[in-house]
C-alpha cells in the first residue's frame, strides 16, 4: 500500500492506494466512519483493480476544518475531484462510496465538476439529497404516505442532530456509538472527535439541500445497493431515481447500513460484475437481471425460477404462471419428454424456459443440476421444490424399498433442492425464496397414507426450520399444502400390498374422485405466486386443506379420529 496527500483548498486529504490493475475504483466512506471502512472490500478488489481509498475532510488522518461552512457539498465535491485529478489524471475512474460518502458522490457525478472522469458509480445507503427533496414530495399524496411516514420513521437522527450541543454530548459519552450499534450493527465503534465534527455535514446541507431540491442528472452508468434491513435509509428512496438516471441497475440485498463492513463480499462481488461490463465485459446473468428496464413486465419480470417435476400438474401449471408475470424457467422431471412439452408452453409466453431431464432423487444429478443453473444464470431468485410421488397402503404392508423410494423422491429431493440452492442464494447476497411443496396429509394424519403423510410432514416442518435459518439472508421459505388436486399423481401412486390389476383398479378410482372434487392445479400455482410476493410461511391450498390446517390445531383429538378412517377411494 502506498499513501500520498492530495491538497484541495487548503485541506488536506490521507490518501492510500493498493492493489494493480488498468482500472481504478475509488472508495469514499460516509459518517461516522474514515477510510478504514474500505479495507476489507479493497482487499477483496486489489487484485483485479487498483483501489484508492481517502479519509474524507474532518475524518480519520486528513485535515479537519473548524467552519461548519468548509463541508459543504460543492466543497467535498471539489475533494473528490481533487483526489481523482490525482490518482488517475488520463482514465476515467469507478466510484465505490456508502452513506455520506454516496451523498457527495451523488453531488459530484450529477453536476459539471465530474463529467466525462468517472466510468461507472456504485452507491450504498446513500442517496442524492436533491432526489431525497424530490421524492419526499412525490409522497405527499395519499397512496404516498405509508412510504413517506416510514423514511420519517428511519431519519429521526437528523432532526436530533440538528439540535445544539445534545447531539455532541450523545458522542462524548458513549451513548451514541451504543445506539448506533444496536440499531444497524455497525460493529465498530465511531472515533468521538470525527462523529462531533462529522455533524457539520447534517448541519450544513441536509434541510438546505432537501428543502430547495433541484432536478440533478446524470448519464454515469449507476447501480445502486440497497440494504433491506437498513436502519436508517429505506429502499423506496434510494431506488425511485429512474427520472434522472439513464444507466440503472439496483440491487435489494440482505443486510444492514454498514454493508461494506459486514457484507464485504456482496459489495466487491457487485461492483466487480458493473466494473467489468462498464470496461467491455458482458453484463452477468445476476447484473442483468438487476438492471432497470421500462421492458420489464409482469411481477416476476426477469427472475429466474427453477420448478421441480415440471412436467406435469402442480409443477407445470407454476411454470406457466410464473411464465405469464415475466420469469424466466429453468424447468426439470424425471419425465424429459414432459417437462419438454411444458417449456414449450412456457415459451408461448415469452419466457425463456430450459428444460432438463432429472431425478431429485439422485444428489449427484442435482448437484449437477445447480452447478449448471449457477454457471448459466447465476443465483436463482425462485425455487420450486414440487418433485413427488404418491403412496398409499397401510403401515405393517409398506416395504423397506417402498419406505425408501417415497423419502428420497419427497424428502430427499426438497432437502437436494434446498441446500444446494439457498447456498447460493446466501452467495449472492440479494435474497431470494423457496416453495416447497407439502401437502394437507402433513398435519392430517392417516392410517392409509402412513409413508406419504410422514415425507409431508418433514418437508413442513424443515421448512419451518430452513425458513428461520435464513431469514437474515432474506430468502423466504414457504411450505405449501394443498388438498385434493386434481393432477396425474394420482395415476402414478403406488398402492402398497395389492398386486397390479388391484393397483390399477385403485388408481382409476382415486383418479375418478379427485376428477369429481375438480380442483385444479392452475389454483395452487396461483396461490404458490401470492405466497412467494407476501413470504407466506405455510399456504394451505383448497378448502379442506385451510379446514384441516385449523382442525388440527384446535381439536387434534378430532382429527385422530378421522386418522383411523380408511377414505381411500376404491379401498
Amino acid at each position: 500500500m502506498t499513501r500520498r496527500v492530495v491538497s484541495q483548498d487548503g485541506v488536506s486529504l490521507a490518501v492510500a492506494e493498493s492493489g494493480a490493475g488498468d482500472a481504478t475504483v475509488v472508495c469514499v466512506h460516509g459518517y461516522p466512519d474514515n477510510g478504514a471502512l474500505w479495507q476489507p472490500v479493497a482487499g477483496a478488489l486489489g487484485d483485479r483493480y487498483r483501489v484508492v481509498v481517502y479519509d474524507v475532510r474532518g475524518a480519520g488522518e486528513s485535515d479537519k476544518p473548524v467552519a461548519r461552512s468548509a463541508y459543504h457539498l460543492d466543497r467535498l465535491a471539489d475533494d473528490l475531484a481533487a483526489v481523482i485529478d490525482a490518482v488517475s489524471p488520463d482514465r476515467p475512474v469507478h466510484l465505490l462510496a456508502h452513506d455520506w460518502g454516496s451523498i457527495q458522490a451523488w453531488h459530484a457525478v450529477t453536476g459539471d465538476r465530474l463529467r466525462g472522469r468517472v466510468a461507472s458509480f456504485t452507491s450504498i445507503s446513500g442517496p442524492c439529497l436533491d432526489h431525497v427533496g424530490q421524492w419526499l414530495r412525490s409522497r405527499l399524496r395519499p397512496s404516498g404516505l405509508r412510504e413517506l411516514l416510514r423514511q420519517a420513521l428511519h431519519s429521526w437522527y437528523i432532526g436530533f442532530f440538528q439540535l445544539p450541543k445534545l447531539p455532541e454530548l450523545a458522542w462524548r459519552t458513549g451513548f451514541g456509538g451504543r445506539l448506533m450499534e444496536r440499531l444497524d450493527g455497525s460493529g465498530t465503534p465511531p472515533d468521538t472527535s470525527d462523529a462531533i465534527r462529522g455533524l457539520a455535514l447534517y448541519r450544513e446541507n441536509m434541510f438546505t439541500r432537501v428543502g430547495r431540491p433541484r432536478s440533478r442528472h446524470t448519464d454515469v452508468p449507476v447501480q445502486v445497493i440497497a440494504p433491506r434491513a437498513d436502519g436508517f435509509v429505506t429502499t423506496p428512496l434510494q431506488t425511485d431515481i429512474t427520472r434522472w438516471v439513464h444507466d440503472l441497475w439496483v440491487r435489494r440485498v440482505a443486510g444492514g447500513h454498514w454493508l461494506p463492513r459486514n457484507r464485504p463480499d456482496v459489495v466487491a462481488r457487485c461492483a466487480t460484475e458493473l466494473i467489468d461490463h462498464v470496461e467491455g465485459a458482458p453484463e452477468t446473468p445476476s447484473l442483468r437481471r438487476a438492471r432497470v428496464t421500462s421492458e420489464a413486465n409482469g411481477r416476476f419480470a426477469r427472475q429466474v425460477a427453477v420448478i421441480t417435476g415440471a412436467g406435469n400438474g402442480i409443477g407445470a401449471a407454476t411454470a406457466i404462471a410464473l411464465a405469464e408475470e415475466g420469469a424466466d424457467l429453468v424447468l426439470t422431471d424425471v419425465d424429459e419428454a414432459a417437462v419438454i412439452r411444458t417449456a414449450e408452453q412456457a415459451r408461448r409466453h415469452g419466457a425463456s424456459a430450459q428444460a432438463i431431464a432429472c431425478d431429485v432423487a439422485d444428489a449427484s444429478a442435482m448437484a449437477g443440476l445447480a452447478k449448471q443453473v449457477a454457471a448459466e444464470h447465476g443465483a436463482p431468485d425462485i425455487v420450486v421444490n414440487n418433485a413427488g410421488i404418491g403412496m398409499a397402503g397401510p403401515f405393517s404392508k409398506t416395504t423397506l424399498a417402498d419406505w425408501e423410494r417415497v423419502i428420497d423422491v419427497n424428502l430427499w429431493g426438497v432437502i437436494h433442492g434446498c441446500r444446494l440452492f439457498a447456498e447460493q442464494m446466501i452467495a449472492r447476497g440479494e435474497g431470494g425464496h423457496i416453495v416447497n411443496l407439502a401437502s394437507a396429509a402433513a398435519y392430517l394424519p392417516s392410517k392409509m397414507l402412513p409413508a406419504y403423510a410422514t415425507t409431508k410432514a418433514a418437508v413442513l416442518m424443515l421448512s419451518e426450520c430452513v425458513r428461520a435459518e435464513l431469514a437474515a439472508d432474506g430468502i423466504g421459505v414457504t411450505a405449501v399444502c394443498p388438498g385434493f388436486v386434481h393432477t396425474n399423481i394420482t395415476a402414478t401412486a403406488r398402492f402398497v400390498g395389492v398386486d397390479e390389476g388391484e393397483q390399477l383398479r385403485r388408481q382409476r378410482a382415486t383418479t375418478a374422485a379427485y376428477q369429481r372434487r375438480d380442483y385444479p392445479p392452475e389454483k395452487v400455482a396461483a396461490q404458490i405466486l401470492r405466497a412467494i410476493e407476501r413470504d407466506t410461511p405455510v399456504a394451505p391450498v383448497a378448502p379442506e386443506a385451510r379446514i384441516g390446517l385449523a382442525l388440527s390445531r384446535l381439536t387434534p383429538a378430532a382429527v385422530r379420529a378421522a386418522a383411523r378412517l380408511d377414505l381411500t377411494p376404491g379401498g
